[in-house]
């Protein structure tokens, strides 16, 4: 499947109760930096990944199982098709991203101050990949594959591809590949 590319103005539509609070908050903290209420920023976060933890009930979460779960010497669920594209960053990078903006003053972000952090966009093969270098083929075999449509589903409708040069002219740096995200998590955990 080919996905077009969005940037920060792709109109937003959502299609879950989530992503309409997300896009009301959004569109509130704009609004009221404008009329000089508050001085915000919104970071549109990628999907974060490899998050610490355990795994839970989000959709995402497979995202950071099948690969912290494997590294670590356990099993994992991959529910969706190798070849679905996510767009990506790390924690690292996140937090990085959350510093810097705090910094960043409000008349560089205008008019407009919602924009995507500048992620990567990999299929779950190419994650899996990574995995089997990085872990072996051992780790690479902790992963079952078994579909879940529902989160299939709710997924593959998240955009997977972001032009973003707004972030990065506005100093924020993403993971330069999906290796260097294994390499942070390997890192983190010692």
């Amino acid at each position: 499947m080919i996905r077009r590319v969005l940037d920060d103005m792709t109109a937003l539509t959502p299609q879950s109760s989530y992503g309409a609070q997300k896009a009301m908050c959004e569109l509130l903290i704009n609004d009221y930096s404008r009329r000089g209420l508050v001085d915000g920023c919104v970071l549109r976060l990628p999907t974060i990944v490899i998050r610490p933890g355990r795994p839970n009930a989000a959709a995402s979460s497979f995202a950071s199982s099948i690969l912290r779960e494997p590294l670590n010497g356990e099993e994992a669920i991959c529910p969706v098709p190798t070849e679905l594209e996510l767009f990506v960053m790390s924690p690292r990078r996140v937090i990085d991203a959350l510093l810097h903006g705090a910094t960043l003053p409000g008349e560089a972000l205008a008019p407009y101050r919602a924009f995507m952090l500048p992620g990567i966009t990999v299929s779950v093969a190419a994650m899996l990949e990574v995995l089997r270098e990085r872990g072996g083929e051992a780790a690479l075999a902790r992963v079952r594959h078994e579909p879940d449509p529902r989160v299939e589903a709710i997924v593959a409708s998240w955009p997977a591809r972001f032009n973003n040069r707004r972030a990065e002219a506005l100093g924020f740096r993403g993971d330069a590949d999906f290796h260097e995200i294994v390499q942070a998590f390997l890192d983190e955990r010692g």
